[in-house]
C-alpha cells in the first residue's frame, strides 16, 4: 500500500506513471468513455481547510471512476470535539477505500496515514501541495514544456514552492525561485531538494530578484501572497512583496512561447496583473481542469498498489 503525502516519496518513474494514467483517463473522459476503474469504491474527503478545486475535482473524479465521494468536514466529525486523529484514522479507514485530507499541518496528515488501513492523499497542507503539482506538470506536458524546461517561481516560499522543489528534484529540471528576503522556502525543504538534485541533476536557484528568475524561462508560475490563515498579515505582506507582481514587464523577459501557470485563486493586482492573467487564461483554466484528470490517475494508481 502507498500513500501520497509528498512527491519526495515517489520516484521519477512513478510520478510519470501517474501522469500517463491521468492523460489516458482524460482522453477517455473527453469522449464520454467513463471506465469504472474504481467501481463501488468510496473516497473519504476530510476537510479542515475550505476548498473549491480540491473538493470538486476529487468528488467528480471518484464519481467518474465509478465510486462515491464522502465530504467530511472536521466541524461535523468527532475530530471537532477532540477525538484523537489516530482514532479517527482507524475508524474512517475501516469504512472507506481511500482518504483525501486537506488540512493545516503536515504532522496531522502523517499521523493519520500512520494509522490508516487505506491509501491517504495529501489534498494540501502548509508544507506541501503535491496534487496541484501533478496538474501543473500535466499542463506542461500538454504544452510541450516537459523537455528540459526552465521554470521560474515568483512569490512566497510556501507549500507550492516546496512542491515545485520536490518535483524539480525528482524530475531533474531547472527551477528558479524568487522570493522577498525573509520569505524563502523552509531550510529543511532546501536541504531535501539539494539531496534530490544531486541524484537527478536538477538545478535549483534561489534569488530575491524576480527578473533574474524569469529571464529566459519556459514556464512562469506564482501563488497568492496571503494564504488561508495569514489574513492578519495581509498589509505587511503586500508591502514586503512589492515588485514581485508577475506583470507584462516581468513576462517580457521570458521565452517568447513561455506559459504562465497559477494554482488559483488569483488576486489580480497583487501576485499577477489582470493583463497577464487574461492573456494566459486558457492555460490557467486548463491547469485547473487538470486537477480532475491528474487526481483520477493518482487514485487509480494508488488503488493498484493496495
Amino acid at each position: 500500500m502507498r500513500h501520497f503525502l509528498s512527491l519526495y516519496d515517489f520516484t521519477k518513474e512513478e510520478i510519470l506513471e501517474i501522469l500517463e494514467l491521468g492523460i489516458k483517463i482524460k482522453k477517455e473522459a473527453k469522449v464520454k468513455n467513463y471506465i469504472p476503474y474504481l467501481q463501488k469504491q468510496s473516497l473519504g474527503m476530510l476537510f479542515e481547510k475550505s476548498s473549491t478545486r480540491t473538493r470538486i475535482s476529487f468528488e467528480v473524479g471518484i464519481h467518474q471512476l465509478g465510486g462515491q465521494g464522502l465530504f467530511l468536514s472536521s466541524n461535523d466529525l468527532q475530530l471537532g470535539r477532540g477525538e484523537p486523529m489516530k482514532d479517527s484514522a482507524r475508524v474512517i479507514s475501516r469504512m472507506v477505500d481511500m482518504v483525501m485530507i486537506r488540512t493545516f499541518s503536515q504532522d496531522i496528515l502523517d499521523e493519520f496515514a500512520a494509522y490508516s488501513k487505506v491509501p491517504i492523499i495529501n489534498g494540501l497542507t502548509d508544507k506541501y501541495h503535491p496534487v496541484q503539482l501533478l496538474a501543473d506538470y500535466l499542463t506542461m506536458i500538454e504544452n510541450g514544456k516537459d523537455k528540459n524546461p526552465i521554470v521560474a517561481y515568483v512569490g512566497d516560499g510556501n507549500n507550492m514552492t516546496h512542491s515545485w522543489m520536490m518535483l524539480a528534484g525528482k524530475l531533474g529540471f531547472e527551477l528558479r525561485i524568487a522570493t522577498p528576503k525573509g520569505y524563502e522556502p523552509w531550510s529543511e525543504i532546501i536541504n531535501d531538494a539539494k539531496m534530490l538534485s544531486q541524484e537527478s541533476g536538477a538545478k535549483i536557484i534561489y534569488t530575491n530578484d524576480p527578473k533574474e528568475a524569469v529571464k529566459g524561462a519556459d514556464v512562469v508560475t506564482t501563488d497568492t501572497w496571503v494564504s488561508m490563515g495569514q489574513e492578519d498579515e495581509k498589509e505587511k505582506r503586500v508591502k514586503d512583496f512589492e515588485g514581485f507582481i508577475v506583470d507584462a514587464d516581468l513576462m517580457s523577459l521570458e521565452k517568447a512561447d513561455a506559459i504562465f501557470l497559477h494554482c488559483l485563486p488569483a488576486y489580480r493586482g497583487y501576485e499577477v496583473s489582470e493583463e497577464v492573467f487574461e492573456e494566459h487564461a486558457d492555460t490557467i483554466f486548463d491547469e485547473a481542469e487538470n486537477r480532475l484528470h491528474a487526481q483520477k490517475g493518482l487514485m487509480v494508481w494508488l488503488n493498484g498498489k493496495k
